[in-house]
């Protein structure tokens, strides 16, 4: 599959839990993030090509909120390198400026730098 990203992945320091908004079914946790995207880490495949109403907890409050609500279509599923879980590619879909601010925040403050 090749890579379309426009930007580097920022690899969290924290993997950050992600749900979907309506059920509050924990869909992942996150893995890595740009302000275009995001990677979770799951134990179940999803479909793929599919709208999701996501909120993620934060590390720690940012901008005065302690989670970020945003939604997101599913690019991809496949296996991770460990087999029992899968790596999930989302899309960001009209992110707020807010909370384009939160998620610059967070790769600034809490992902590796390379």
């Amino acid at each position: 599959m090749p890579d379309k990203r426009r930007l580097k992945r920022r690899n969290l320091i924290y993997y950050l839990s992600v749900f979907e908004r309506n059920t509050g079914r924990r869909i992942g946790q996150a893995v890595n993030i740009t302000t275009e995207g995001i990677m979770l880490t799951s134990d179940s495949s999803i479909e793929t090509q599919r709208l999701f109403q996501l909120k993620m907890l934060l590390p720690e409050e940012i901008k005065g909120n302690d989670e970020i609500s945003f939604d997101a279509r599913s690019l991809w599923c496949q296996r991770g390198i460990n087999p029992d879980f899968y790596d999930i590619g989302f899309e960001f879909l009209c992110i707020s400026q807010e909370n384009a601010a939160i998620i610059e925040k967070l790769i600034f403050g809490f992902s590796f730098h390379d």
